[in-house]
């Protein structure tokens, strides 16, 4: 008789290649986040801190590219100082002449006096090739010990932003990693505890190494730093309790072997690699949009749940391997019948269709203030209040009626200098413009049309004017681009219109094929898709409850500006679609596998929330923290990520895992298992699972099944 074990699968090998090489296993990650320390660690001073919230081929981007070519230099000012010249000389001229020799200043003017004669403004255009950064922190460090000049403008604004997320950085870092540490010790129990935070550093800066390389190609913004520690931490603690859990489960079934660690990483293991995957492939459904904030995030939040499943994949076996019976936790009375989960998961089906109904009820109430949702644009109120940037805008608003921002303006390109002014004449008389506008000439046969509006760039009003001057300019058959920051939120909308059915369908399409791949059902992705949806919509009703409407202003630290940005709409939707899945296909996971042990339906749904009720609350508890340090943040569409993020997982992990998947489970009984013939036959033959391939330990090769 051939006594030769059978080959062990690829995934296998691995695991006993990390196994018999614990020691040096960890020595390479130890030496991998070394380098990726090194190397990616000052990748937020590389990273884009202005600009991003508009598609760069849009017409307002083209218009500022049109002028920019002419004159080479920017179409509005770049710098803006307002000077206090309440007491002895105003300085002004001074002033003038420190920004005017400053490198990459095209241009520095006085730009008029304060209604009360408090202060003064002067405005620094910038060349067209400058570095704002650069510029902007020249200017800030040449009136760093003058008290009367307080610098803004776009260029100081995106240093200052950049600036201030680094510095969010750490004191959320600071906040959390305690919290998160004593979390852990509760939770993992013991030196267990060392397992998420060791995959969490690995994984985020892993990310960050990533990110320099792709930063090298692809400009990314710096607002994505705050989404991969968060995210990365959150996916790091999730993957590496799950897998924890289902290791201590095979150390009572097979002791501290080889086989029990095969076990794990061939069930849970796969696991995390479907997690992995429904969470990248939602989050790059934002590359879809044409913004590079949007695409930014959607890179980094793939990149950062791909790194996450390596780190834990690589690294958990390792420590089972060193570690083994350390790791082992007394069984906790009825993990699978008898518990708590049990036991709510059983009292839930016994009524599925009144449970189902209330809870669904409840949460499209708690969703419904995201139909109310007024959509604004990135605007000073974004920037703490204490940053001069942020004093310069508010007292422009205040005391200059806006001046020294152009709110729209025009890119006229024409041979006959009578046509420009003519085309500037008309758009004059337009509603809602307030003063005659000039045609200047910026480059041969290229006109720049300054039109001030009534109102700000979010207004109605100003984007009204938008409109119309382009109708004016296609009535005309005029070569005209519209720019400026009105028209900026105009072609953001269009653009998010345009690009939303293809991001949708994508996101629908593709988090359905991994639940199919998964479950072999399609009746389960279908019921996925709608509760992610649902709980998307609870957290996205809380961010229009609280900062459209301007709540806890006093406890959050920031400025209401009566609506929500929509591209922070769009991250904060997909970050809650892509966790909820995760923890969706977990449970689904552990009930596919007891219903294959043979159970009934309604005692596999309640087996499997046994063996996960408490492990996915506890990584939702852990992930709300990690996330939900960034509330912290003094920049507001940070804070409303993090914010929704923590109430999406939180609501998916204590209402929606815990009463309407098993009431609509319940309800649906054997045909939550439904799919097609075809689609079930192409399952079989490519789909996976979470179910042991091997059918039980004892059929493993003995190698494994003894081996310590």
């Amino acid at each position: 008789m051939d006594t030769t074990s059978p080959p062990l699968p690829a995934g296998s090998r691995l695991t006993r290649a990390l196994h018999g090489h614990s020691r040096r296993a960890l020595l390479a990650v130890l030496l991998f986040v070394l380098v990726a320390g090194v190397l990616g660690g000052p990748v937020a001073g590389s990273l884009d801190a202005d600009g991003g919230f508009a598609p760069a081929d849009s017409d307002s981007a083209l218009a500022v590219q049109r002028l920019e070519d002419a004159s080479g230099r920017t179409p509005d000012a770049g710098v803006v100082a307002v000077v206090d010249t309440g007491d002895g000389p105003s300085g002004v001229a001074d002033v003038v002449t420190t920004l005017a020799g400053l490198d990459g200043v095209a241009e520095a003017v006085p730009a008029g006096a304060a209604r009360d004669g408090s202060s003064e403004l002067v405005v620094a255009v910038l060349d067209a090739d400058a570095d704002d950064e650069a510029v902007a922190g020249a200017a800030v460090a040449a009136f760093a010990d003058d008290d009367r000049v307080a610098l803004g403008g776009p260029a100081v604004t995106g240093l200052q932003i950049g600036e201030r997320v680094g510095e969010d950085l750490g004191r959320a870092e600071l906040l959390a990693f305690p919290v998160l540490v004593l979390l852990s010790l509760l939770f993992f129990g013991g030196r267990a505890a060392v397992l998420p935070l060791v995959v969490g550093v690995t994984t985020v800066l892993g990310t960050f190494l990533a990110m320099a390389g792709i930063n090298e190609v692809y400009g990314l913004s710096v607002f994505a730093l705050n989404l991969v520690i968060g995210l990365g931490l959150g996916l790091a603690i999730d993957y590496t309790l799950f897998l924890l859990s289902r290791y201590r489960e095979e150390l009572d079934r097979q002791g501290p072997t080889l086989g029990a660690v095969v076990t794990t990483m061939r069930t849970a293991g796969r696991t995390v690699v479907f997690s992995a995957a429904t969470v990248a492939v939602a989050l790059a459904t934002l590359i879809v949009f044409p913004m590079g904030f949007l695409k930014s995030m959607g890179i980094a939040g793939a990149v950062v749940a791909v790194v996450a499943a390596a780190a834990a994949l690589v690294v958990s076996p390792a420590v089972f391997a060193l570690w083994g019976p350390k790791l082992a936790r007394r069984r906790r009375r009825g993990a699978a019948s008898g518990g708590g989960w049990y036991r709510l998961s059983h009292a839930v089906m016994a009524r599925p269709g009144a449970v189902a109904a209330v809870t669904a009820i409840v949460m499209l109430v708690l969703a419904a203030p995201a139909l109310r949702a007024e959509w604004t644009p990135v605007d000073s109120s974004v920037v703490p209040t204490d940053l001069s940037s942020r004093v310069v805008a508010d007292t422009l608003e205040a005391d200059y009626a806006g001046a020294g921002t152009t709110p729209v303006l025009a890119a006229v390109r024409a041979d006959d200098p009578g046509a420009a002014r003519s085309f500037a004449d008309a758009a004059s008389q337009l509603p809602g413009v307030l003063a005659p506008a000039d045609a200047v000439e910026v480059g041969p046969g290229t006109w720049q049309v300054d039109l001030v509006v009534d109102g700000g760039p979010e207004g109605d009003v100003a984007q009204q004017v938008v409109t119309e001057v382009r109708d004016l300019a296609a009535d005309r058959d005029a070569d005209v681009l519209v720019g400026g920051a009105a028209a900026e939120f105009v072609d953001q909308q269009a653009a998010i219109g345009d690009a939303l059915p293809l991001a949708a369908a994508l996101l629908v399409l593709l988090t359905v094929l991994v639940l199919w791949l998964m479950t072999g059902s399609v009746v389960l992705p279908v019921k996925a898709v709608v509760m992610n949806t649902l709980t998307a919509g609870v957290a996205l009703g809380a961010l229009t409850f609280v900062y459209q409407d301007g709540r806890l202003t006093g406890l959050l630290g920031y400025t209401s500006n009566g609506g929500v940005e929509p591209t922070n709409f769009l991250v904060a939707a997909a970050v809650v679609f892509a966790l909820s899945t995760d923890y969706g296909v977990f449970l689904l996971g552990r009930i596919k596998e007891a219903r294959e042990a043979g159970l009934a339906e309604r005692e596999a749904v309640a087996t499997g929330l046994g063996r996960t009720g408490s492990v996915v609350t506890a990584a939702a508890i852990l992930l709300a923290v990690a996330i939900g340090a960034f509330s912290t943040s003094s920049i507001s569409f940070i804070q409303q990520i993090g914010i929704a993020t923590a109430v999406g997982v939180l609501v998916d992990a204590f209402v929606v895992r815990s009463f309407l998947v098993p009431a609509l489970m319940g309800l649906l009984g054997k045909w939550n298992w439904w799919a097609p013939m075809p689609l079930r036959r192409l399952h079989d033959r490519i789909g996976l699972s979470e179910g042991e391939p091997a059918g039980t330990a004892e059929e493993l090769p003995r190698e494994l099944a003894s081996t310590p």
